[in-house]
């Protein structure tokens, strides 16, 4: 009986935590989707779109400002490729730095530091905007950029400090 009952307890602790604990899963999924997104601004960085789109979903849907260049809404990994590609076109250089990671329930919100070099200067502008991308089943199903950190945050249903 004894050796049952070992042998249950063995078996029975070898669950992992994430199988007995939907938060560990959830956080595992946080960490791998924010070093796909990583991963993607890297590339995109080096100005190798096609590879900063490759672990988004087939059809996501990519939602950007009406006030930026070509903004409104793209369906699909290649349209939202194709808007990359041409609003980076736009600039001699182009760099979008993640600067914070922010989880919440299936979204990731990107805190980024954008810097633009246009054609014609040297002299460089900077922006700070965030991105919010809703994951399911590993993949980014939607993207949705705010020129306002603020609104990216209540958008996603996470209240500012204070309130």
């Amino acid at each position: 009986m004894k050796c049952l009952i070992l042998f249950l307890m063995a078996t029975l602790g070898g669950c992992t935590r994430s199988e007995m604990d939907p938060a560990v899963t959830r956080n595992e999924e946080h960490a791998q989707a924010i070093e796909a997104l990583r991963e993607a601004y890297a590339v995109l960085n080096r100005g190798d779109v096609d590879s900063a789109v490759q672990s988004l979903d087939p059809q996501i849907e990519w939602i950007e400002p009406a006030e930026f260049p070509g903004g409104g809404t793209y369906h699909g990994r290649e349209e939202a490729k194709r808007y990359l590609a041409q609003s980076r076109a736009a600039w001699a250089e182009v760099i979008s730095e993640p600067v914070e990671f922010i989880p919440v329930d299936n979204r990731i919100v990107v805190f980024v530091h954008a810097r633009v070099r246009p054609k014609d200067k040297n002299e460089w502008q900077a922006v700070d905007l965030a991105d919010v991308y809703t994951f399911q089943n590993g993949k980014a199903t939607a993207m949705r950029a705010f020129t306002n950190r603020q609104d990216a945050l209540a958008w996603s249903g996470i209240k500012p400090k204070g309130h």
